[in-house]
Formats: C-alpha cells, sequence, structure tokens
C-alpha cells in the first residue's frame, strides 16, 4: 500500500473498519468448541468485504504511554499468554510488515498531538494473529499493529481513530480486535439468571450505541466517553482495554455501523461491528 494522506470523508469512504471480539487467547485456533461461532462469523466478515491492501490492527493487548506502532518488515509473533497446551505456543503466522504504513500512520498521529513511537522490535500478539489467522490464513497481507494508550481515556481513544483518518484508506482494513464481554472471572463462574441478563443488557446497549441511526453523533460519542453509565458497565468490564478498540474504530468512521453480528464465545454474548 502506498502512504498518503486524505481528508477524513475521503478516507472513511475507501477504508473498512471492524471491531471484533477476539475470544480466549489461542482457543479459537484450537477447535475450542466455545468458539466455534465465533470463527464463523470471522469467516464471514472477511468473505464479505473485498481483500484488503494492508491491515492495521489495534490490539487490546499492548499498552504503552506513547502510540505505539509495529514497523518491522517480517514482524515476528508474541505468543503473550500462558497456561494453554504446548501447540499454542507453536502457531504460525507470518504476515509482512508495513513499515511505509506505519511512517504514515506515525506521521498522522503526530501531526493531530499524540506522542508517537515506531517499534521495529514487537511482535504481533495474540490479539492480532488469532483473529487474523481465521480471517486471511493465506497471510500474505502486509500488517500493522497500533497501540492503546496507557491512559485507558475513551475520550482519547476516539480522538486516535480521528487522527488516522487521514491516512490513505484505499484498501485498508482497520481491526479493532477487544472483547465486548471481558470478565475474566466471569467465564470461569456458571452463569444465573441474573449474571446472563447483565450480560445481555450491557451488550443490547453496545449495539445500539454502535448502530442505532436514531442516535446523533454527539450522542453517539457522549455514550460512548461516558460508557460507564450503561447498565453493568463494570461487571463486563472490570478494566476497558477490551473496549477501547471500539473507541478508535468510532473515532476513525463518526458514525453508525452498517453491520451488527452478534454471538456466543465462551457461553457469553458479545458482538462484532462492521463499518
Amino acid at each position: 500500500m502506498e502512504a498518503g494522506v486524505k481528508s477524513k470523508e475521503q478516507s472513511s469512504s475507501t477504508s473498512r473498519v471492524v471491531y471484533l471480539s477476539h475470544g480466549g487467547g489461542p482457543l479459537p485456533l484450537l477447535g475450542d468448541e466455545g468458539h466455534r461461532e465465533m470463527v464463523k462469523v470471522l469467516k464471514k466478515l472477511a468473505g464479505g468485504i473485498a481483500r484488503p491492501a494492508a491491515i492495521v490492527v489495534i490490539s487490546a493487548h499492548w499498552e504503552a504511554t506513547a502510540v505505539s506502532i509495529t514497523s518491522a518488515a517480517t514482524p515476528s509473533l508474541l505468543y503473550d499468554y500462558y497456561g494453554f497446551p504446548e501447540e499454542s505456543y507453536a502457531i504460525s503466522y507470518a504476515p509482512p510488515g508495513a513499515p511505509e504504513l506505519a511512517a504514515a500512520l506515525g506521521k498522522s498521529l503526530a501531526d493531530k498531538g499524540f506522542d508517537v513511537e515506531l517499534d521495529g522490535q514487537r511482535g504481533l500478539d495474540h490479539g492480532v494473529f488469532v483473529p487474523l489467522k481465521i480471517m486471511y490464513p493465506q497471510a500474505d497481507i502486509p500488517c500493522v499493529q497500533l497501540s492503546l494508550l496507557a491512559d485507558l481515556d475513551p475520550a482519547r481513544h476516539i480522538r486516535l481513530g480521528e487522527a488516522m483518518a487521514s491516512v490513505d484508506g484505499a484498501g485498508l482494513l482497520v481491526v479493532g480486535s477487544g472483547f465486548s464481554f471481558h470478565n475474566m472471572r466471569a467465564f470461569f463462574t456458571a452463569d444465573t439468571r441474573e449474571t446472563a441478563a447483565m450480560n445481555e443488557a450491557f451488550d443490547s446497549w453496545l449495539v445500539e450505541t454502535c448502530s442505532s441511526t436514531a442516535l446523533g453523533e454527539e450522542e453517539r460519542r457522549r455514550r460512548l466517553v461516558d460508557w460507564l453509565e450503561a447498565p453493568h458497565a463494570r461487571y463486563c468490564h472490570p478494566r476497558e482495554e477490551h473496549l477501547l478498540p471500539l473507541h478508535v474504530c468510532y473515532g476513525l468512521t463518526g458514525r453508525a455501523c452498517s453491520e451488527v453480528q452478534r454471538l456466543q464465545i465462551m457461553a457469553k454474548r458479545a458482538s462484532a461491528f462492521l463499518w
């Protein structure tokens, strides 16, 4: 992809943006029954959009003081999980990097006032290689990973997406890789009627927030910034790092999503959004 700069209107009309729930560690790649529907949805999403020229992934599993961007020409993998079967640490996925795209992203973000670091050493974490191995198993599409900001400020992450919008989006797929429900203790505790209702209420709020055309953009933005006002927000996200890739996606697009995929992952309600 040849990097350049366009207006937000031009960029958002040529790039595709998706927020997805990437599941539990490497389990989606190990045939885990609780991830069967997720694998099906990710394959469907990939099959429903034009093959991208390059992919940028904002992963919940990288937080940095400055916005950090992988810039290696041949990025390695970072197995940032523990306690899984031995084969989990032999998973291979070797897409080319995109140093020119990383540099263009870095310049765009720096021009908008963000501190930026290009990182030529860090590997792609499982928030990147797990969903991409499902969606694009040939590993032949250039890929760049972008970090979250360590302050986990929702408004700043929306602004981060807005700052990305000046990068030429022709053929670009931007993936916010998180999990719309991320209470680790709840995954290993039997659901009750009450906890299932809490999960459902938050997810329904999130779907309405991201997809309803009855909401104006000022209200949609306010809801995302003040997401702790959502029903059972802290039950569903004791820590918000898996939600914030969604804020970046919204900042980049500035509008209601065009498609919602609701699904079950590890017996919990989750959602994916496509713009």
